[in-house]
Formats: C-alpha cells, structure tokens, sequence
C-alpha cells in the first residue's frame, strides 16, 4: 500500500470521512480508521462493496466495503435477507456529508475488487481501512472530482469533522450489527383474488370484499415477512397498529 499524492489536510479530511462513515456502519467488532493509502489490491477484502456518487457542495464517489460476516448475518436475519445497500447507505451518507451538504445517488452493490479497481482509476483516489488488531475488515474508499484545493479550507472542513461519534466499533456481535439498519415496515388489512376482466372494471366508489372478517386484527409486516398482527387504532389522525400478538418465527 501507498501513501496517496495529497496533502496533509487533505488526507486528514479523508480519514474524517471514513471515521463518520465507522460510526454508523454495522460491524461485528470494533474497528478503527488507519492510515489514507491508495486504492489497490492491498485494500480488497472478502465482502461485499456499495458505491454511490454523490453531488453537492462536492462531487465524487464513495464506496464501502464490509466484510463477509455483515454480508452473512443481514442474509440470514430472522427477519428474512435484509438489503446490504440499505444497511450501508448510512455509512455512505456519512462520509460523503464530511465534504458539505451533498445528495447521494441509490448506490449500486458491487464485487470489492471491481469497486476498487473502478475508484483508483480516477484521480485523488483513496481509500481508508477499517481495521482491528488483526487485520482489514472494511474499507472507505473515495474520490473527489476536485479536492479542497487550499490548505486552509481543507483545515477547516478537516475540523468540523473531526470529531464523528464512533458508536460503531463497540464490538457488537450477532444481531447487535443489525439494529441501527431500517426496514420497511407495513400493515395489510387483508387480501383477495381478482381477474384482469375484474380489475379493468374497478371504478370509483366500487367495493373490493377482503378474505378477512371486519374486526379481525391486521398483519404487520417487515420487509414483506409477517412479525406481528394487531388492531387498527387512530393517532393523530393517522392510522396506527396496536400489536396484539407476536408471531413466532415460522409460525406465519
């Protein structure tokens, strides 16, 4: 691994990012930010990678790569397989948001190896490793169309983030890793069985009769997985479920 042609600044906001972007990335073990290097094969670790290029008060491209363990458990929840790149976007959000306030595209998950290969071939490209006592177990990885050209501005984005929280390297294990990764939650009333002729002639003010019976509780479901049932209530003119019953795993 080599030194990237940056100043010192520079690198140092680097390190920031990946340091924000540690503090909100689901990990089974606690890492810390090493030194900025270029992006090579000394960075490639076996995983999984998500990019997203990002626009704003900067532009460029950010990736983080997570090791197979957070690959794993987000595939195996109890809950059913969980989406790595909603998992990750925090951590995305997180490092691009060092540079000022910026928009964030989807992202797009990728092989490590391709991911890197891609980001080293633009210029100012680096890449920060997360790592334990051990050895890589992440890596954030960025390149900016134009870094902070002068020492001075480098500095002082340098500072106001330089002090990221790093809850995340608390050495979480198991489950732990998951709970700060959002999932869609929804509530189904019911359901039924229509033909194409039937839904063609739907007009306002038409009745679809559901398969279940009125004051029967409603399904709550995550990530399209049945979790809990409950009735319907009012909250502030809102609809809410008031969970009358836990459903066991594999019980739906």
């Amino acid at each position: 691994m080599t030194a990237p042609t940056m100043t010192a600044p520079q690198l140092a906001l680097a390190r920031n990012a990946a340091e924000a972007a540690l503090a909100v990335l689901p990990t089974s073990r606690a890492l810390v930010a090493a030194d900025p290097v270029v992006p090579d094969a000394g960075t490639v670790i076996e995983g999984q990678a998500i990019t997203a290029r990002f626009t704003g008060a900067a532009s460029g491209e950010v990736v983080v790569v997570v090791g197979q363990d957070l690959a794993d458990a987000l595939k195996e929840s109890p809950l059913g397989e969980l989406d790595l790149t909603a998992a990750v976007r925090p951590a995305l959000e997180a490092a691009a948001r060092v540079f000022g306030p910026v928009v964030l595209d989807p992202g797009q998950l990728m092989e490590p190896g391709v991911a890197l290969s891609a980001l080293a071939a633009k210029d100012g490209a680096v890449a920060v490793p997360l790592r334990d006592e051990l050895e890589i177990r992440a890596v954030v990885a960025l390149a900016l169309s134009q870094w902070p050209g002068d020492d001075a501005g480098a500095v002082n984005l340098a500072q106001r983030a330089a002090a990221p929280a790093r809850g995340a390297g608390g050495g979480r294990g198991g489950l732990d890793m998951l709970h700060d990764v959002e999932m869609e939650v929804s509530a189904e009333l019911g359901r039924t069985r229509m033909s194409v002729r039937e839904l063609l002639s739907l007009t306002p003010g038409a009745i679809v009769e559901l398969d279940r019976a009125a004051g029967s509780p409603a399904d709550l479901l995550v990530n399209g997985r049945l979790i809990a049932r409950g009735e319907v209530v009012v909250v502030d003119e809102n609809f809410g479920i008031r969970i009358t019953e836990i459903v066991s795993p594999g019980a739906e």
